[in-house]
């Protein structure tokens, strides 16, 4: 990747990508007055960057990454479920409160995902469509990308269910109500085609939320960590509080309660084929493509933006760690 000469330098930082004290943090990158989502899509692209080599020469770390955005999803939403069986045994008015601190707590995994290049499939989802659109991947090998990730993703899940099944973190009225939602989840296949409609509707606002956090992030307007991080909670809070369906959240779920031998197989794997289907629409679509189209900048007649147009990196101006992860 090529910068402009005239790219100011990234300021040294420590291993967390936070400056060092005494050295100023460079400013946020100048926006284009008409395609201010220029640096976003740049940042994008860079991370693409890295996924492509990744994937290619250090599939083994690839995996690694993924493996470990599952472990992050599996455990913060088995909190997720705890909180929220812990209050609901207070009664209805404290059920609410627990289920907005549940939320809210389930919002940290999005951030320790960032910090940690981890990669989660519903935010590769977003990049990879950037990517497609720019012409920097193919739509063949984008969804490898998102094959490895999705693999790495449920294996994660799957250690986590694993270490549950083994423990009594999930004892008490904790896998009852975990059970209970597996069982809602699954239920919108039974339903007919409404549920289903209902399923795939809440599965697009759910990456909406994930993926509209993330441009946030990624769009060198902010360069502060606490601003980033509450942006993330609070992306993930919504769809938490809500009940939107996220696939690889789900698949967690579906992990641990399976291994109590509660639930339909068949029924799990369509539920999440839905919400598969559905997280592509709300990330790769509503967010990735429709942001690549709106700030394109290419020429009327011409189809697609020139890559040469994005050869400037927006990291170099970032405070961020480079986001080979998400």
């Amino acid at each position: 990747m090529t910068t402009a000469d005239a790219t100011p330098t990234k300021p040294k930082s420590g291993d967390g990508g936070a400056p060092i004290a005494g050295v100023a943090a460079a400013p946020a990158p100048q926006m284009h007055p008409l395609f201010p989502g220029r640096t976003f899509i740049s940042t994008v692209l860079d991370a693409l960057d890295s996924k492509e080599e990744m994937t290619g020469k250090l599939r083994g770390k690839y995996l690694q990454r993924a493996v470990m955005a599952g472990f992050f999803v599996g455990l913060f939403f088995t909190t997720f479920f705890a909180i929220s069986a812990t209050f609901a045994v207070l009664g209805p008015q404290m059920a609410i409160a627990g289920k907005v601190l549940a939320a809210l707590t389930f919002g940290w995994a999005l951030v320790l995902i960032y910090y940690t290049n981890s990669e989660l499939l519903t935010s590769n989802m977003m990049v990879i469509s950037i990517g497609a659109y720019h012409k920097r991947i193919g739509w063949l090998h984008s969804f490898r990308i998102l094959g490895l990730c999705l693999l790495g993703n449920l294996v994660g899940g799957f250690i986590i269910a694993v270490l549950m099944r083994f423990s009594t973190i999930t004892g008490g009225n904790i896998l009852p109500t975990m059970t209970a939602a597996a069982l809602s989840k699954t239920d919108y296949l039974l339903q007919g085609l409404p549920g289903i409609a209902d399923l795939f509707v809440r599965a697009i606002l759910c990456n909406f939320c994930i993926n509209i956090g993330m441009l946030m992030v990624y769009n060198g307007k902010l360069i502060n960590d606490f601003t980033k991080c509450v942006i993330m909670v609070v992306a993930v809070f919504v769809f938490a509080y809500l009940g939107l369906e996220h696939s690889i959240a789900d698949s967690v779920l579906f992990l641990i309660v399976g291994l109590h031998g509660t639930l339909n197989p068949w029924l799990c794997i369509g539920t999440i084929i839905v919400v598969l289907l559905g997280n592509f629409v709300g990330g790769g679509i509503l967010i990735g493509m429709n942001f690549a189209v709106m700030n394109d900048m290419s020429r009327p007649n011409n189809k697609h933006p020139q890559v040469a147009d994005f050869d400037h990196s927006a990291l170099e101006t970032l405070e961020a760690p480079h986001p080979a992860g998400l």
